[in-house]
């Protein structure tokens, strides 16, 4: 049990750099909202979901390679560093190079044919992120966790303050959301300061033993990468595409997709507290998987997860009439798509750790088949919800694509690495927290104190029940 209160706490420092920075950036909402038009909102949201994309490809899974060939038995590191950082490169710079001297058509496929500079400054963003991924995993890998939060905390102290300069003090309408992107760059340059040592120690390299099986290793990941972007973007890209033209009345469809986006960031709050679990969690697993008693100690950690998450869901849910005041009045027209996102992505943070056995038993491809089986549904369900359902359809494709590939990555994984999840108890925690969540909110009361008391008596008898079951179990962790 020691070790889940290590992982716990790990989780809280990794936190602290990732969910405490971005949870500060979340804030920006409500300057890009109060700032941008929904139709300019519309575009950022749009050039963001191309930028998740290309991220995934310029990594080439080669964050996760680097853990699991630095974790394996007298493994040189510094030899895994120079290999795993030397693919980066070569797959990130010359995409990048082409993203800049074709930025002009792909601005005007893009819709900004006016601001090619839009893409050279995403892409040289997408660059410096690539370029830090490797020395950040070697961070996580060292358990240097308050390192890594000081350069996090930095670096988005950092973009906030040029986000306020820009749209605040320094605005010229021409540029308008590019403000966004040229704040994300200069703030960004601070990690390559950060990490020019590491840097500087590296040397390109390759092994013909080692590279080739990094590479079978690595690609699946990336593959899974991009239909798991799939899954999380796509929305955002065909939207405009499926939305019939009179679905929303004197809305257009850029506009819808500006609403969509921030309406999205409520929900990218529960995937805040899942990436700081994976940051903590990825290397927690792989240095535990000798562990004769691994399989109990995983199954766990899963249960406090989804716990944890189901808390997150329904904190969140009961408490959209006061959040919705973090964006602008012409974008709260969405908040009811929140609860579904709050699942989906919850639902995607119980698909990472079922996801362990593949990772462990070195079959990353059944992540390739199992995320572009879950693009096949999120596809097919923005192609026959989005004309009936609008952004509300496409939260619900979201929520099923993921709960496609948990029941199948679970289905597979107790064939292959068979691990004693609490399988029951979880659903019950899901469904049940859910289906308050959606109740709750659908019972409109029009006095906002009265509305307000009540959701917080639900969710303080829902924190009360959820005590009563897990204090026998949580007495002996703590």
């Amino acid at each position: 049990m020691s070790k889940l209160k290590k992982l716990a706490g790990e989780t809280v420092l990794y936190g602290f750099g990732s969910i405490f920075p971005r949870m500060i950036s979340f804030f920006l909402i409500t300057l890009h909202t109060n700032t941008f038009s929904t139709s300019e909102y519309g575009i950022f949201t749009k050039l963001m979901a191309f930028v998740a994309f290309i991220n995934v490809v310029f990594m080439f899974g080669m964050e996760t390679a680097f853990f699991r060939f630095s974790s394996k038995p007298d493994a040189d590191k510094k030899q895994i560093f120079n290999l795993t950082q030397t693919c980066v490169f070569l797959v990130s710079v010359p995409i990048s190079v082409l993203f800049i001297v074709f930025s002009q058509p792909i601005a005007a496929s893009l819709g900004v044919a006016k601001h090619p500079e839009f893409i050279v400054w995403l892409t040289l963003i997408m660059l410096t992120d690539a370029v830090v991924a490797i020395p950040f995993a070697q961070l996580r890998l060292q358990k240097k966790a308050m390192q890594f939060a000081l350069f996090k905390i930095v670096n988005v102290v950092v973009l906030v303050g040029l986000n306020y300069y820009f749209l605040k003090f320094n605005y010229n309408p021409s540029i308008n959301v590019g403000y966004v992107f040229l704040a994300n760059l200069i703030a960004n340059a601070l990690f390559i300061l950060f990490f020019l040592p590491a840097l500087l120690q590296w040397r390109p390299a390759y092994d013909k033993t080692i590279s080739p099986t990094m590479l079978q290793y690595a690609y699946p990941v990336m593959l899974t990468g991009v239909a798991g972007m799939t899954n999380e973007m796509f929305s955002r890209l065909t939207l405009e595409w499926w939305l019939p033209n009179d679905f929303y009345k004197n809305t257009t469809k850029e506009e819808a997709l500006g609403i969509f986006g921030a309406c999205y960031k409520f929900a990218v709050l529960m995937n805040l507290g899942i990436q700081a679990f994976r940051y903590a969690a990825e290397p927690f697993f792989f240095s535990n998987a000798a562990d004769k008693n691994s399989p109990a100690l995983f199954a766990k950690v899963n249960h406090y997860f989804v716990v944890a998450g189901c808390i997150v869901l329904l904190g969140i849910s009961l408490n959209l009439e006061i959040l919705q005041y973090f964006i602008g009045t012409d974008f709260r027209a969405g908040m009811q798509i929140v609860p579904i996102l709050l699942m989906a992505y919850l639902m995607l943070g119980v698909y990472y750790n079922f996801s362990v056995w593949f990772k462990l038993t070195d079959k990353t491809y059944f992540g390739t088949i199992i995320t572009v089986g879950g693009a096949i549904i999120t596809i097919l369900g923005n192609y026959f919800l989005i004309p009936s359902m609008g952004y509300t359809g496409s939260s619900w494709a979201a929520l099923l694509c993921y709960a496609f590939m948990v029941v199948v990555c679970y289905y597979f994984g107790q064939k292959y690495f068979p691990i004693p999840y609490q399988i029951y108890k979880m659903i019950s925690y899901l469904v049940i927290t859910f289906i308050i969540a959606i109740v709750v909110n659908s019972m409109k009361i029009d006095h906002f104190w009265i509305s307000l008391g009540f959701h917080w008596l639900v969710l303080v008898a829902y924190l009360g029940v959820i005590y009563w079951i897990e204090r026998p179990g949580w007495n002996k962790v703590v």
